[in-house]
């Protein structure tokens, strides 16, 4: 099984952030704005639905796996961090999932 976790992907979202843009697909992304990455994370949300309904466990695992590697350049964009993002997932332990999405409502 491989060990390969999404802490290893972010450090190499990071790294590739540093390279020069002819050398590297995620500093072409970032070069573009984080607008331009959202839209690319959209996308890839998309494609993910439509192979969860749609198309085989394959598929689905790929798609997914784009998905995830937009979404950590969108952080990387915007200067955030897995471990930001764990511990907004710690502080709604407790909770059930009904009552953490109505406190979002109307805020």
């Amino acid at each position: 099984m491989n060990k390969f976790t999404l802490h290893d992907l972010e450090r190499r979202v990071k790294e590739r952030a540093k390279a020069k843009p002819e050398a590297s697909y995620t500093r072409q992304l970032l070069d573009k704005g984080v607008a331009h990455c959202a839209k690319k994370l959209g996308e890839e949300a998309v494609e993910t639905a439509l192979a969860a309904v749609g198309e085989d466990d394959g598929r689905l695992i790929a798609e997914s796996a784009d998905l995830v590697y937009h979404l950590m350049v969108v952080l990387e964009a915007r200067g955030i961090t897995l471990a930001d993002i764990e511990a907004e997932l710690a502080a709604r332990i407790g909770r059930s999932g009904l009552d953490e999405k109505a406190s979002r409502k109307g805020g």
